[in-house]
């Protein structure tokens, strides 16, 4: 062990776990030596040391999955290369399900593990009675076992990776608290440790459950929290199997693991208790800490495990466990570099799943921070999906009593959390509620995703089948392509660039060619240096050398952060999202409605698509610009927030005689695909780029300018295309029969040729409606008479081609 702390290195990671020793090995095995790892005491001595260990390679998504099963692969590989054992036990892992809706789900996860090659296998309960045979059958419609996976031994895993490390040229030291983080003109600067300056270029938070307190302290954002978490070792079983695999029984919040002639039973309950309520802080010194036994909160749980595996029954207790462990709003990881402070990355908020995940964040941070961005869709994980009061102690304590189970929870499609809700509120609010809003969270503001009919309950009934809100989105949808529909849009990310150079650094940071013309509107893309797709906007001239950019509302943290990194200081950057509402008036009786609103012109000749004016509704200054997600003639209003309530209701009134209807989220979500438009993070994300993406048009070489990514997409552009953007119907036209949503496979005959990215149904078209990539060579001439398959939970269903979208309406005239 080093004993002698350096006065400068190039990166500090801070924390000894699983991640923060992952983190120190990659960077130092691909070539950045001068790292350090400081921990405030031990390694492990955290949240690591408690861990299940359990190992698994399938994930939420793509990306995920890739994490997971390179770090396997790592742990097996470092063992041979530093001759130290992770504790590797690779016995499989049977998920099993007890209601139809899991059933569904796992059938899902199998036809989705063949993407990613994990191995999967669909057992009935005959076949896990063979692998499984001191399980009680009862209630089981079947189950799931993956064979590569299993368990590890945590504190074997982080100092095998601690090792690997130090090899590499990674130094390492323990008991160094870092007392501060050194800030200079907004960037990582140093650390004090012990009293001395250690000066650095970049930070990795690797610290777990402190995570939140330390941006607390210094001024950013990290959004986790501690929740109390338990399992239970029994005593030894003589009669238990030594070679079975890890059992989750989801439907009961369960999992249990053979461990020396022991079971452990671990619990993800549905409601959780949040850790260290008297202070909300983690104290410094809680190392290796407990909890007290909480034997009352555990007792339904480990009832239900004594009746899956009765075997239990003869086993008394030896440990009972009660420690803390940091989840995150949604469940997922946070990695990518912190908004608010340059070359500060974080690497934590691993939600229970560190030993399985430890390896590949740690692989993915050191790539993220030495190349200052990832080619890979891992949206899921950046950080800057959340915005800074995702970390405020009211949301983040109340939210994690539901995220802990969310884990072991069902993932019903379009699921929305119920805790910390009703952050931010549109002024007309109320009047959606009364009009039968169902709500859904966007970026923070309550959002309406659908409007119920008939009296119906506004409230979802979740469903990996029909959905109960088709009914309102075939009104919904039908009614914006006949009359009028009014969508709520203010959540979209607005943000107001304003200089003498502005059009010149928009130039050179997206691909089109931004039109410097007052009212003249630009659908284009941001790239990365390597031609990945960072952001999808449209940018607006609304004065001399002043720009709007509209974006997705997911996105509103991840693409200010990009647009940021490229600006000058001559240009004045503002995020407006809050100042303004947005309503969408789409359809094609916009026009007559617009009209009734307004004393100005709205004909084609004075208005024309993609120009954007100042126009007055109730002697109220509106920005109204002619553009349309939705595939239709219409406007989107931006109204100042203060006056944004008398104007919806005038156009609620107004639209009366032209049958318009408000409408949700999902209604826009089926239009958009019916109109052959994508959505970024589903269609497209830095693992695409914009010739794979069917985004040519909006790629200007034209305008002399070396623009971001633009040497890349030179030398991609005349080169065969890997994979290709394509849109596929069924020929089964039943809504939810199946139900698409993204990741299932597509098939030519009996091969997999590539994966959907979006589903829905169209109810104008009668259509079950699928994007999706297919690898190369593939075309729409070379597959239109072809066997096409899209598979949903292990059955194929035949598929045509589109060379065009359905909705083919020239909405432009």
């Amino acid at each position: 062990m080093n004993k002698n702390l350096p006065k400068t290195t190039k990166v500090v990671v801070i924390g000894g776990g699983v991640a923060g020793t992952s983190c120190a090995y990659h960077l130092a095995k691909f070539g950045w030596k001068d790292t350090v790892l400081l921990e405030r005491d031990q390694l492990t001595s955290g949240t690591t040391w408690h861990a299940a260990g359990l190992v698994s390679q399938l994930g939420p998504s793509a990306g995920v999955t890739k994490i997971r099963k390179y770090s396997l692969e790592l742990y097996k590989k470092l063992e041979k290369e530093v001759d130290f054992s992770s504790g590797l036990k690779l016995n499989g892992a049977l998920s099993i399900a007890t209601t139809k809706g899991r059933w569904q789900e796992l059938k899902r996860q199998a036809t989705t593990a063949q993407l990613y090659d994990v191995n999967v296998e669909i057992l009935n309960i005959d076949q896990i009675k063979k692998i499984y045979p001191i399980i009680n059958e009862k209630d089981v419609l079947g189950g799931i076992f993956m064979p590569g996976d299993g368990q590890a031994d945590p504190i074997g895993v982080t100092n095998l990776l601690a090792k690997a490390a130090r090899k590499e040229g990674a130094k390492i030291f323990e008991k160094s608290p870092v007392e501060k983080i050194i800030k200079k003109k907004g960037k990582v600067a140093g650390v004090i440790v012990n009293g001395q300056t250690i000066e650095c270029e970049y930070i990795v938070l690797a610290t777990g459950m402190w995570s939140r307190q330390i941006g607390e302290d210094s001024g950013f954002s990290i959004p986790l929290y501690p929740a109390e978490h338990f399992y239970v070792i029994t005593e030894g079983i003589n009669e238990l199997p030594k070679n079975i695999p890890v059992l989750r029984d989801f439907d009961d919040s369960l999992y249990l693991k053979e461990d020396a002639g022991k079971m452990l039973i671990g619990i993800f309950e549905g409601k959780s208790i949040p850790a260290f309520n008297k202070t909300s802080r983690v104290p410094e010194d809680f190392s290796y800490g407990e909890f007290p036994e909480n034997f009352e909160h555990f007792e339904p749980y480990l009832e239900a495990a004594l009746k899956r595996v009765p075997l239990l029954e003869k086993a008394g207790i030896r440990k009972f466990f009660a420690g803390p462990e940091s989840f995150t709003p949604d469940t997922n990881t946070l990695l990518g570099e912190v908004p608010g402070v340059k070359n500060l990355f974080a690497c934590c908020g691993l939600n229970s799943i560190g030993i399985g995940s430890g390896g590949g964040v740690g692989k993915v941070t050191a790539e993220w921070l030495m190349n200052g961005h990832i080619n890979e869709d891992l949206f899921i994980y950046d950080i800057k999906r959340f915005q800074n009061f995702h970390s405020e102690e009211k949301f983040i304590k109340e939210r994690i009593t539901e995220t802990l189970g969310d884990l072991y929870g069902m993932h019903w499609p379009f699921k929305q959390h119920k805790t910390s809700r009703n952050k931010i509120l549109v002024p007309y609010h109320e009047e959606l509620k009364k009009a039968g809003a169902c709500f859904g969270v966007s970026s923070g503001y309550e959002r309406p995703m659908w409007f119920s009919k008939n009296g119906n309950k506004a409230e979802y009934e979740y469903s990996y089948n029909y959905q109960n809100w088709y009914p309102s989105a075939e009104f919904e949808t039908k009614n914006t392509r006949e009359n009028v529909g009014l969508f709520e849009l203010s959540p979209f990310s607005k943000y107001e660039i304003i200089g003498e150079t502005v059009h010149d650094e928009l130039q050179k940071i997206c691909t089109a060619n931004i039109k410097n013309e007052i009212g003249k509107c630009t659908y284009t893309q941001m790239l990365n240096k390597d031609g990945g797709i960072e952001t999808d906007l449209t940018v607006v001239c609304i004065g001399e050398n002043i720009f709007r950019i509209i974006t997705s509302a997911a996105n509103r943290e991840h693409d200010k952060f990009h647009i940021e990194k490229y600006l000058s200081d001559n240009v004045k950057f503002s995020d407006v999202t809050d100042d303004y509402c947005v309503l969408g008036v789409f359809g094609p009786k916009s026009i007559d409605l617009m009209k009734e609103l307004s004393n100005d012109n709205f004909s084609n000749e004075n208005f024309k698509f993609g120009t954007g004016k100042y126009i007055n509704i109730n002697k109220i200054k509106v920005w109204a610009q002619r553009l349309s997600y939705v595939g239709e003639l219409g406007f989107e209003l931006y109204i100042e927030k203060e006056n944004s309530k008398e104007i919806y209701n005038l156009i609620v009134e107004k639209g009366t005689k032209y049958q318009l209807s408000n409408c949700g989220m999902h209604a826009m979500d089926i239009m958009r695909m019916e109109s052959g438009f994508i959505h970024w993070g589903h269609d497209v994300s830095p693992e695409e780029n914009q010739y794979q993406a069917g985004l040519r048009f909006a790629i200007s070489y034209k305008k002399n300018i070396d623009f971001i990514g633009k040497s890349a997409l030179m030398k991609i552009k005349d080169k065969k295309l890997d994979k290709r953007l394509m849109m596929f119907t069924l020929k089964n036209n039943k809504p939810g029969e199946p139900l698409l949503l993204h990741d299932e496979p597509i098939y030519l005959d009996d091969k997999i040729i590539g994966r959907t990215t979006s589903g829905n149904y169209s109810f104008c078209y009668e259509k079950n409606l699928s994007f999706g990539y297919v690898n190369s060579g593939n075309t729409y001439e070379t597959l239109k008479d072809k066997n096409i398959f899209i598979e949903v939970e292990k059955k194929k269903y035949p598929v045509d081609v589109l060379d065009k979208p359905l909705n083919q309406k020239n909405y432009k005239n």
